[in-house]
C-alpha cells in the first residue's frame, strides 16, 4: 500500500494464515516484514519524490519525517524507517458471506479508496494498516447487513457505503488513514432466493398489468358514459329546440290566419256596405247552403233533416232575415 514509485510493499494478505505469519516474522525482525527490503538507503544527500512522505528514526527512535525534495541525513545515525505514499489508495475486499435481517445468506464484495492523512500514525499506529482495514470493512459490512432485509440491502446501497465508511474512519483516526469511498461491488444471492425474486417481481408485474389493465376498462366505461350522457343532454336541448321552433311556427301561423280571417272580415263588411251588398250576401249564403247539403251523408248514415229542407227560398229568405238582423243591430248605438 505504502511505499514509493519503483519500490512495491507486499500486496494485503486476508486471510488470517498469512496475517499470522506476517505477524511471526515481525517478531523476530528488529523491524516490521513489510519494510524490511527495499528501502532507501542513508548516503547522505537524498532526493524524496513528491506526494511521498519518509520516515527518519535516529539511533532506533523516530526523529523526522522527509519533505518531498532535497534532504539531508547523517549516515549511520539516521536510518529510513518507513516510505508512505500520500496518494489514493485502493483495496479489495475480499468477497465475505453475511446475513440479513431476514435471514438470507449473502456472498459479497467491495472496494474500499484509502489515503493516508498522518505519515506518523500510519507507521507507528498500526501494524499493517491494509490489513487492519480491509478486515474492519468487512466486519462492519457483516455488522450493517444484519441490521437490513434482502429487500432493503438492495435499495439502500448509497446508505450503506456511507454508514461503513464512517464505521472505518472512525477506528482509523488513530492510524492516521482516512476511508474515502467505500463501494459494494458485487452482491451474489443464493440460487433458491434468486429463483423466489424472480417470481416475486414476475407477480409485481402481473399485478401491476392487471390493475393497469383494470384502470383501462374504468376509464373506458366511464368515457362511455360520460359519452352517453353528453349524447342524451345534445338530444334533449334539440328535441327542447325543435319544439320552442314548433311552437313559435303554430303561433305566428295562428296569428297570420287571424290576421287573414281580421282582413276578410273587413273586405266582407266593406262589399255589404257598398250597393247591391244585401244580394250578394243572400247569394253566397244560398250556395253554402247548396254545399251543405251536397255532403250530408258522407260521414254517417244517420242524417237529421228539418222538415222544409225541399223549400230552398225560405232558407235563403231566414239567412237573409237573420243577417238583416245582425246588421240592424251593429248599426243601433243603443
Amino acid at each position: 500500500m505504502l511505499s514509493r514509485a519503483g519500490i512495491r510493499a507486499r500486496p494485503c494478505l486476508g486471510l488470517l494464515q498469512h496475517s499470522q505469519q506476517l505477524k511471526c516474522a515481525a517478531r523476530l525482525a528488529p523491524a516490521p516484514c513489510r519494510w524490511n527490503s527495499g528501502l532507501p538507503m542513508n548516503i547522505g544527500v537524498l532526493f524524496v519524490p513528491q506526494q511521498e512522505a519518509w520516515v527518519v528514526e535516529r539511533m532506533g527512535k523516530f526523529h523526522r519525517i522527509l519533505e518531498p525534495g532535497l534532504n539531508f541525513l547523517i549516515p549511520l545515525l539516521d536510518r529510513i524507517r518507513y516510505v508512505q505514499s500520500l496518494k489514493e489508495i485502493v483495496i479489495n475486499v475480499p468477497e465475505q458471506s453475511a446475513v440479513t435481517l431476514d435471514n438470507v445468506t449473502l456472498q459479497i464484495d467491495g472496494v474500499l479508496y484509502l489515503r493516508v492523512m498522518d505519515p506518523y500514525k500510519a507507521s507507528y499506529g498500526v501494524e499493517d494498516p491494509e490489513y487492519a482495514v480491509t478486515q474492519l470493512a468487512q466486519t462492519t459490512m457483516r455488522s450493517e447487513l444484519g441490521k437490513l432485509s434482502l429487500d432493503r440491502v438492495f435499495r439502500e446501497r448509497e446508505s450503506l457505503n456511507a454508514s461503513i465508511v464512517d464505521a472505518i474512519n472512525q477506528a482509523s483516526d488513530c492510524w492516521g488513514i482516512r476511508c474515502l469511498r467505500y463501494e459494494i461491488k458485487d452482491i451474489h444471492v443464493p440460487p433458491r432466493v434468486k429463483e423466489s425474486m424472480q417470481m416475486q417481481v414476475e407477480a409485481e408485474r402481473r399485478k401491476r398489468a392487471t390493475v393497469l389493465e383494470s384502470e383501462g376498462t374504468r376509464e373506458s366505461a366511464i368515457n362511455v358514459a360520460e359519452g352517453q350522457k353528453q349524447a342524451q343532454i345534445l338530444a334533449s336541448e334539440a328535441e327542447k329546440a325543435e319544439q320552442i321552433n314548433k311552437a313559435a311556427g303554430e303561433a305566428n301561423a295562428m296569428l297570420v290566419k287571424a290576421r287573414a280571417k281580421a282582413e276578410a272580415i273587413q273586405l266582407l263588411a266593406a262589399a255589404l256596405a257598398q250597393q247591391h251588398g244585401n244580394a250578394a250576401a243572400s247569394l253566397s249564403v244560398a250556395e253554402q247552403y247548396v254545399n251543405a247539403f251536397s255532403k250530408i251523408a258522407k260521414d254517417s248514415n244517420t242524417v237529421l233533416l228539418p222538415a222544409n229542407t225541399g223549400d230552398v227560398t225560405n232558407m235563403v229568405a231566414q239567412g237573409d232575415l237573420h243577417y238583416t238582423d245582425q246588421a240592424t243591430s251593429c248599426e243601433d248605438p243603443r
